[in-house]
């Protein structure tokens, strides 16, 4: 994850400037194309991003979500523990990461940027107007760290995501991308999230940022002053979850869709896309809030918890396999749930109840 005084302020300042701008005149959030109504519609309209009508119920698996398996987790997060820092470790493991999509049935392009190259493998709903939902995690670290948990875990959930769902039928479309450059900047989601025709049809993104490192020792869990967030307890044996107000579906689903015997939700809405919050703008969630994407952020709290966050030893070892085992179930419930929701992700009354 980003760590950087200069970023966060400037980030706080691109805060304020959407938050003004939002205030002059709404921004259009891209969203799937308008539906021309029929000769029987109704007077009351549809929102905008609202899912094209359909004939008939649409043929999606009334399956439970797949199970996800620990030990191809913990296989992969130990093919990815090196340093991913110069151009050949990361050219290194983009192979891994495109082989392993490949052999999971993906087509996957490389998109390069100035200093990087973003990996993008997608496949289709069968509804035909349904926006995307798009899942991530950066795949760099820091020099001098094989980034296990930061942000190896991210990765090896979104390959799991891939394996489990990429033949799954849902009503939207699945794109997995996997940033290059995040602890630059976050500059490879930035870069992907300035060309239009990536947001085009894009309705929510999931971000996965550091998932398998947990603590239990009391008072281990630091929580920085401007949250006020009820934690389960002082121990880091939660995951937490960041979304903005504007799109409270995407955070909601976790929740909904979460079992008991997984580890423990901290749920967190951020309003005003993080301009009062500014350390939580540290991952690549960020870019797709300023481009009034929806977007949450799944992850262990990094330095807030993890000793080891951006250090020599952040190596497998020191990931409890078990969370991550437990939090790449929590993302692939809650994903399932949104890749099969007709509805848009915006907020309504409701959804602030």
């Amino acid at each position: 994850m980003f760590k950087s005084r200069k970023a966060w302020i400037l980030s706080a300042i691109a805060c304020l400037f959407v938050v003004f701008m939002s205030c002059q005149s709404p921004r259009p959030v891209a969203q799937s194309p308008p539906v021309s109504p029929s000769p029987e519609a109704t007077p009351a309209a549809s929102p905008p991003d609202a899912p094209s009508p359909t004939t008939a119920p649409l043929p999606v698996t009334a399956e439970p979500p797949p199970l996800v398996n620990g030990d191809r987790l913990m296989a992969d997060l130990n093919a990815l523990n090196f340093e991913r820092y110069t151009t050949a470790e990361l050219k290194k493991t983009r192979a891994f990461m495109a082989q392993t999509l490949s052999a999971s049935g993906w087509t996957v392009t490389e998109q390069p940027f100035e200093t990087g190259v973003n990996l993008v493998a997608e496949r289709p709903g069968i509804a035909p107007n349904a926006g995307v939902l798009l899942v991530g995690a950066h795949y760099d670290s820091v020099r001098g760290s094989p980034g296990s948990d930061d942000n190896a875990t991210g990765v090896v959930v979104a390959l799991e995501v891939a394996r489990l769902l990429g033949d799954r039928k849902t009503i939207r479309p699945l794109r997995i991308v996997l940033f290059d450059q995040e602890e630059a900047g976050l500059v490879g989601s930035y870069a992907y999230a300035q060309r239009p025709e990536n947001l085009k049809n894009l309705d929510g993104v999931v971000i996965l940022e550091m998932l398998g490192y947990s603590c239990s020792t009391p008072g281990c869990q630091q929580v920085p002053g401007e949250f006020k967030v009820k934690l389960p307890s002082d121990k880091g044996d939660f995951l937490a979850i960041a979304g903005d107000t504007e799109h409270l579906p995407l955070l909601n689903a976790f929740s909904e869709h979460h079992q008991p015997n997984l580890p423990a939700l901290v749920p967190v809405s951020i309003p005003f896309k993080g301009l009062l919050t500014p350390v939580i703008l540290r991952s690549d969630h960020t870019p797709f809030w300023f481009e009034g994407i929806g977007a949450v952020m799944l992850t262990d709290t990094a330095h807030l918890r993890n000793p080891h966050y951006h250090r020599r030893t952040d190596t497998p070892d020191t990931v409890d396999a078990a969370f991550l085992t437990g939090n790449a179930q929590t993302a692939v419930n809650a994903i399932t749930a949104l890749l099969d929701r007709p509805q848009s992700f915006l907020t309504t009354e409701t959804d602030k109840s």
